[in-house]
């Protein structure tokens, strides 16, 4: 049996405190240089997409605009839209919400990335429940966390909805022909509980029909709706014996949506660090560590999990022995404890910290690290091989510690290993995103052939 070829991806880091601003290396996270740069890097690497996260607001901690957060970012599907031009096989990945936004407009955007690209276009589909973000919209906070993803599913449907009111046929554009529209072409209307819409899609679908389909929701609705509709899942598993059996439950749910395992990529997000020896690579990964986490940063999550000012205490020093404010918010925007709730995370921190004997900022380093292949290239290569091969993982989104040149290291030092190896491609067989990830062409449904 051939080795699973591994699928590589990079994110430009979205706001957090794994980037490391202090490098002198670091550069601008908002200047068009530094995602073309560090596209053009995934492409020479062969790298499957380049994904682009994207937030609604600017966070807010003790009532300021946070110190790690990016003022003036650019919008993704534009900025992709651009980077399509400087490319040319890479696939483009933008984060676009489903909460607060409509989706004849989304539809029509990602279809027009797909044109533009020659079918590079995917969409990571994802959602929103807070009122914080929901004030930059005139719906506030509407929608209730039970529903967000139904108004998600109900949401990308749609889009397919509007994407199959064309058909093959219904348009041309050609030197000798113009433009040619059927009477047809682009009708639509659907009735659902979220949406209520009806009219003529003005797009045609782009070269893949549909784009590719990303999903990020770790949890059990979060998998189920990328078990249904997704084509690729961001995972957070970052060791093997649980991202196989994350693998396993993830991959078990689509035969109930007549999909089979290869019809879904299931990436988690991860970081590196290299070294000449291992020894040298150890030293670099604890260096990074404390570049990462800085006393202001470890109080500052440390805040925003107790829900209360905790200025006064040493960063250096033990977790705070005072109970956390029920309810309380110090730092809006930030989502830091919602998988457990409040108190069950200051519980399971309190646990780890007295087992280790970590102090504050020990033990935000700990609770907060990315998973990050640590070593050699060649151990590098090797354990992302294994991660692959034993069904932990179909492959990988690198988000770099520092901006532009972070992916460097990766790409002249540990993709030669893997092309070396055969799991990862020497060249693009491919024009489409769907041929580099080795998906089927999208479903297509009409109306009228619905039984």
């Amino acid at each position: 049996m051939p080795a699973k070829q591994i699928h590589l991806a990079a994110q430009l880091p979205s706001v957090q405190h794994t980037v490391v601003w202090s490098d002198p290396s670091s550069g601008s996270q908002i200047a068009f240089d530094s995602f073309a740069r560090l596209a053009r890097t995934a492409e020479r690497g062969k790298f499957d997409f380049f994904f682009l996260s994207e937030g609604l607001r600017l966070r807010e901690h003790k009532g300021r605009v946070h110190d790690l957060d990016v003022a003036g970012r650019p919008e993704a599907l534009t900025v992709l839209s651009a980077l399509s031009a400087v490319t040319t096989h890479l696939g483009l990945a933008a984060t676009v919400n489903s909460t607060f936004n409509e989706p004849y407009d989304i539809a029509r955007r990602v279809a027009t990335l797909d044109h533009l690209s020659g079918g590079r276009a995917a969409w990571n589909v994802v959602t929103s429940y807070d009122a914080f973000t929901g004030e930059n919209f005139r719906r506030g906070g509407f929608l209730d966390e039970a529903d967000r993803y139904t108004r998600a599913a109900e949401f990308l449907h749609t889009a397919r909805e509007l994407w199959d009111s064309w058909r093959p046929g219904d348009f041309r554009a050609d030197a000798a022909a113009g433009e040619f529209i059927r009477a047809g072409a682009g009708r639509f209307a659907h009735r659902g509980r979220h949406f209520d819409i009806s009219g003529r899609f003005s797009t045609p679908p782009g070269p893949q029909g549909h784009p590719v389909i990303i999903q990020a929701g770790d949890s059990p609705e979060g998998r189920e709706f990328a078990a249904a509709d997704a084509d690729v899942i961001f995972s957070r598993h970052g060791d093997l014996a649980s991202g196989r059996a994350a693998y396993r439950d993830v991959k078990a749910r689509l035969a109930r949506y007549g999909r089979s395992p290869e019809d879904l990529k299931i990436i988690p997000s991860v970081g590196y660090v290299l070294g000449d020896t291992p020894a040298e690579a150890a030293e670099r990964a604890e260096e990074l560590a404390r570049a990462q986490v800085g006393p202001e940063t470890a109080l500052m999550l440390m805040e925003a999990a107790w829900g209360r000012d905790l200025s006064g205490h040493d960063p250096d020093g033990p977790l705070p022995a005072v109970d956390p404010v029920p309810d309380s918010v110090v730092t809006k925007g930030h989502n830091l404890y919602r998988s457990r709730g409040r108190d069950e995370t200051v519980r399971h921190w309190r646990k780890i910290a007295q087992e280790r004997g970590l102090s504050i900022r020990e033990l935000i380093t700990e609770v907060t690290a990315r998973p990050t292949f640590v070593g050699t290239p060649r151990q590098v290569a090797d354990a992302m091989n294994e991660f692959v091969q034993s069904d932990a993982a179909d492959g990988f989104v690198f988000s770099p510690n520092v901006v532009p040149g972070g992916l460097d290291e990766l790409v002249d030092r540990v993709v030669p290993l893997l092309q070396e190896m055969g799991v990862h491609r020497a060249e693009y067989t491919g024009g489409t995103l769907r041929d580099h990830l080795g998906l089927r062409p999208a479903r297509h449904h009409h109306p009228e052939e619905t039984p």
